[in-house]
């Protein structure tokens, strides 16, 4: 897969910073410290505006009168169309209606500082730019952590936010935590609220984009509360079959599939999904990480076993197909919320939860 990270001509860099990590590609800016929102934006090349410009297009020439009178083709206003162009050179990024509402790359960095309060503890991890700027996307850290067991298993809270400036999509805020020792995204599934916001670029964009940023602030509070809830899975013990039986309930595909799991009619059920099953199962009982004593025979580490397989063992087209099924509330992060779903009823009532028996 291309990079397709933006060149700056103007600055001779690439549009994308990243905190100590090598930059994507070998490209972009590696900084040792993270970064204030002010320093962020220009580590990344993000720091230009964009405006809509009226568009036209060239006439043809045409002949008038009897004498055949021709006259030169003028530039011809197209109504309610507009291009979005970049102030610092020029750049066409895309052609927008006249409700499309532009919000600056400062604006997205400004979601990121009013979740906490100022930027206060906001870490900028990553940020970049994409094709000649029309796509951006920032990463960033939240503060404090969640702690399992004594303290060695850790887990992280970030934002991601993308938006585009060609009118081909919405902004888009994304919560997830990331648990440190395996790069899990555990994506769990708060009650009555998404961790994806989804604002359309038209009026009153800037105001749900403000709004947004306290329904994120609400799921980094409401994540403290995993903190009780996988130390409470940690100590809950399954067995291998229970296990196994997690996971095929959490990634059963349709209902036809939980019938023949719950009938026990094995020779139904397609080889893709047995294989899929199979590979989470291996993660679960093989991976350094589901060794550990917070998730070797746990619920917690049952839990972990349907997120580490999206993250570490599945296989995706790019980075950018990853992106979208694990954080941006495509495949894997609808089954990590089950197998969520399934963990808490498990931790309630047993393996009468699983409907297996």
């Amino acid at each position: 897969m291309a990079h397709n990270l933006n060149f700056n001509e103007n600055t001779g860099k690439y549009s994308f910073f990243s905190v100590k990590e090598k930059a994507w590609h070998g490209l972009g800016q590696i900084v040792e410290d993270f970064p204030t929102s002010e320093e962020a934006i220009k580590h990344a090349g993000l720091d230009y505006d964009v405006i809509k410009a009226p568009l036209f297009t060239q006439g043809r020439s045409i002949t008038i009168g009897n004498e055949g009178e021709i006259v030169e083709p003028d530039h011809i206003l197209l109504p309610n169309n507009f291009a979005t162009l970049r102030t610092d050179n020029n750049t066409a990024l895309g052609v927008v209606g006249k409700d499309y509402q532009i919000v600056q790359n400062r604006e997205a960095f400004a979601f990121f500082d009013a979740i906490v309060g100022c930027g206060d503890g906001i870490l900028y991890e990553t940020a970049g730019a994409l094709g000649n700027g029309e796509r951006i996307f920032i990463t960033a850290k939240l503060p404090d952590y969640i702690r399992v067991g004594n303290g060695d298993d850790v887990t992280e809270k970030y934002i991601f936010l993308t938006t585009s400036h060609d009118g081909s999509g919405s902004i888009t805020a994304a919560f997830t935590p990331v648990r440190i020792v395996c790069q899990n995204t555990l994506n769990a599934a708060f009650s009555n609220m998404s961790n994806v916001v989804r604002i359309k670029h038209t009026a009153g964009a800037k105001q749900r984009l403000e709004d947004a940023h306290k329904v994120m602030g609400l799921a980094n509070r409401m994540a403290t509360q995993l903190e009780g809830i996988f130390n409470e899975w940690a100590k809950v013990k399954v067995n291998d079959r229970e296990v196994k039986e997690l996971i095929q309930l959490a990634l059963c595909p349709n209902k036809e599939t939980l019938a023949h799991l719950q009938n026990g009619n094995e020779d139904d059920i397609s080889t893709v999904f047995k294989n899929t099953v199979e590979d989470a199962f291996a993660y679960a009982m093989t991976s350094d990480t589901q060794q550990m004593e917070t998730t070797k025979g746990t619920l917690f580490g049952a839990y972990n076993a349907v997120t580490g397989y999206y993250q570490n063992v599945r296989k995706y087209k790019d980075s950018e197909a990853k992106l979208q099924s694990i954080v941006m509330g495509g495949t894997a992060q609808g089954k990590a919320q089950k197998a969520f779903e399934l963990c808490t009823s498990f931790s309630k009532i047993g393996s009468d939860a699983l409907c297996f028996n």
